[in-house]
């Protein structure tokens, strides 16, 4: 149900857009004027046999409504030159038309790659087979062109035109999968979920707060906890003090965890849910500290318990009080699972590695893992470099442990809210 979930979006075949000089923010779907310009794009359409005939200019920035980087699956699509012009750009697999209504060398080299992509052997084999899976290949057809134009276009704006991947950071964000671009402003809505694939990318701990608690209910606990440098630890970069400070500038927290307590569908929780952001969720003495404390308050109060891993381990820096969180979590977990009876959820998502998985990421009554997340003890290049053995892709993936029965439960992040809810309820 999942991926009919992902795919139920129809797949078109053709997108335009008539040139425009008044704007360049998203323009409106051109359908209703299709039949006027006909004529037009008929005079400027290539065919497979002349695309080499065009010469083309540099160019600055690209805009469209869902994905300017989606050639397949949008409607519109516009380019616009260092003058300010707006152009459209026509795409029509079915009758292989590639039509640019102005002249442009980047264009050009993109159009190259369309032809080579779209007469490969390996694609006409496909399309000619008697496959009884052949129907649901053109969505494989459309996601694997839109990774090729996706890092075509990606490596051109950072190398040809300079423009570095922080000017546009605020606009857009880039799946790490399938490296589409995805609306900065929609994005948080759809869940941190990529518009073209499905991938689940990392949320900050702020996020998933607002997106998982009801309004008004969150009450924070240990806000004003801040780590220290107990070993002195030397550093010949950066001291652990100042990088502290610097994690707490640039993302808001004093720590890799937030904790606290507010309501679930209306149901109290008590809910610890770490950072990756923050020194890559790592695990020193105030993360353990604090969810520690988190547990005994829930113990006390009866309240269920979930905590949402993401961390790559103890934190190094702290050294053996880094690695004793972990005994000191799970004996306070003991107390509450097993004295209390009470309900813990532990929420593994990607990546979750090193002490947190040893210990509390996996002593949850009901364990859920997010798809296609990162969940391992010792990561992929720790094991290649110790062992010189090579991992095999998607040993460590969320689906392949879950297959060994590792967890009990793969949730997409849009009905985990209801999930949760149900879980309790039934508890």
């Amino acid at each position: 149900w999942f991926n009919s979930m992902l795919f139920k979006k129809k797949l078109e075949y053709k997108c335009g857009l008539s040139k425009s000089m008044d704007s360049l923010g998203p323009i409106e779907n051109p359908s209703e004027n299709e039949d006027s310009n006909i004529n037009d794009k008929a005079k400027n359409s290539h065919s497979w046999s002349d695309r080499d005939n065009s010469s083309y200019t540099n160019v600055d920035h690209l805009f469209g409504v869902k994905d300017i980087r989606n050639f397949i699956s949008d409607d519109t699509f516009l380019v616009t030159d260092s003058n300010g012009g707006s152009y459209s750009i026509y795409l029509d697999i079915q009758n292989h038309i590639f039509e640019i209504d102005k002249d442009h060398s980047f264009l050009s080299e993109l159009e190259n790659s369309f032809y080579s992509y779209r007469n490969s052997s390996y694609l006409n084999n496909r399309s000619n087979s008697d496959d009884p899976y052949s129907d649901r290949y053109v969505y494989d057809t459309q996601y694997s062109w839109n990774n090729h134009i996706n890092s075509y276009i990606h490596s051109y704006l950072q190398s040809q035109i300079g423009i570095d991947t922080y000017i546009i950071s605020h606009l857009w964000v880039q799946c790490e999968n399938c490296y589409g671009l995805n609306y900065k402003k929609f994005f948080k809505s759809k869940m941190n979920i990529c518009e073209q694939c499905g991938y689940h990318l990392k949320m900050s701990s702020s996020d998933r707060i607002e997106l998982s608690i009801d309004p008004g209910t969150w009450d924070p606990m240990d806000e004003d906890m801040v780590s220290l440098d107990p070993i002195e630890f030397h550093s010949e970069e950066e001291p652990y003090k100042d990088r502290i400070d610097s994690y707490q500038r640039k993302t808001g927290l004093t720590e890799a965890v937030q904790t606290g307590i507010g309501q679930l569908n209306g149901i109290p929780i008590a809910i610890g849910i770490m950072d990756f952001q923050f020194m890559g969720g790592s695990m020193g003495s105030v993360v353990g500290e604090k969810i520690t404390r988190l547990i005994e308050y829930a113990t006390n109060k009866f309240l269920p318990l979930i905590i949402v891993c993401a961390s790559g381990g103890a934190r190094m820096q702290e050294g053996s009080l880094s690695l004793m969180q972990m005994a000191k979590i799970s004996s306070a977990l003991y107390d509450y699972q097993s004295n209390k009876k009470l309900f813990y959820v532990s929420i593994l998502t990607s990546p979750t590695t090193g002490g947190v998985t040893a210990s509390f990421g996996m002593l949850g009554d009901i364990i859920i893992a997010e798809p296609n997340a990162y969940i391992a003890f010792a990561g992929k290049r720790v094991i290649e470099q110790t062992l010189n053995k090579t991992v095999p892709e998607g040993l460590q993936a969320a689906e392949y442990l879950f297959q060994k029965g590792l967890f009990d439960l793969i949730v997409p992040r849009n009905p985990l809210k209801n999930v949760l809810s149900e879980l309790f309820q039934l508890h």
